[in-house]
């Protein structure tokens, strides 16, 4: 992930869930008092965003020590710790929900994708996201992904022009929406047509499409629809696929399987972090020593 990126969304987390201060751990806490916390996972899954903890409590206060036990990408079993931090209690326990509720979201959508991947189980086939993010989160969501082991499809509108049903209807037919789109954008840009019917995938590789989807449809059409392709042009499948019936995908020929679910339905992984007080005391020589 692009660091300033994290920084900045960090930030605004933090200012979001702050307000002007934290009330009850700034009243209960003095600035001096320093604890230990372990994040400990507490389900098995794929762990993501661990670079989250370190970055949300350096803005907090750059005198917490971080230790990460796991790198992005990393199975976990239930009761793993993830990580340990060092520093005032007041600040652990201010950053403690904004690490856990993004943390926890990144974690849930790369145990989903590598369970997709596995349940695939096709080296050829690649598993990729959509646009279907929470606004605000497409960074962390498709990192995230990733680390599950799957691909991003495009990040935004502006990285890719995407032909669907309503540009269709709008332009008149798949070839004058290619024709005019191929007109605007530069020699750089890929065009992706979504299809429902042998005769628009026809169109599409007539009109020059780079990568023709197929929408909505079996893995019975998926392979005949393919068959009209030349291997030149990129095939995606999208919509309708699931979890239950992924495995049915796995010989329908296609480059791409793009799931929506990835993204817009996910259950997080369940991650806690568990505190130590401490005390904060001063050696003969005047060092800080933590006792716990």
């Amino acid at each position: 992930m692009n660091k300033l990126k994290l920084r900045t969304l960090l930030q605004s987390f933090l200012l979001e869930d702050i307000g002007d201060a934290d009330l009850t751990s700034q009243s209960i806490f003095p600035s001096d008092q320093i604890g230990k916390g372990v994040f400990i996972a507490k389900e098995d899954g794929v762990v993501s965003g661990v670079s989250v903890i370190q970055e949300t409590y350096w803005l907090l206060d750059s005198s917490i020590s971080v230790q990460l036990f796991f790198q992005d990408g990393d199975k976990v079993n239930t009761g793993d710790i993830l990580a340990e931090v060092r520093g005032p209690v007041a600040q652990l326990l201010t950053g403690e929900r904004v690490i856990l509720n993004v943390m926890q979201r990144m974690s849930g959508i790369a145990t989903l994708t590598a369970r997709c991947v596995r349940e695939l189980n096709n080296s050829f086939i690649q598993i990729c996201d959509t646009r279907k993010t929470m606004p605000g989160l497409r960074m962390f969501d498709k990192y995230a992904v990733t680390c599950g082991g799957g691909k991003n499809h495009r990040f935004g509108l502006d990285q890719g022009v995407m032909i669907k049903d309503n540009h269709i209807s709008f332009a008149g037919s798949i070839q004058k929406a290619i024709e005019q789109a191929r007109e605007k954008v530069g020699h750089m840009v890929k065009i992706e047509v979504e299809t429902e019917t042998k005769e628009e995938v026809l169109a599409a590789v007539e009109a020059g499409a780079d990568i023709i989807m197929f929408d909505n449809r079996s893995p019975e059409e998926v392979e005949e629809f393919g068959r009209h392709v030349p291997e030149s042009i990129i095939t995606e499948a999208s919509g309708g696929i699931t979890l239950d019936n992924l495995a049915t995908y796995r010989d329908s020929g296609v480059d791409y399987i793009s799931l929506g679910f990835l993204t817009h339905s996910v259950k997080v992984l369940d991650i806690v972090l568990h505190v130590q007080p401490g005390e904060n005391k001063q050696t003969s020589q005047g060092d800080e020593a933590y006792v716990y």
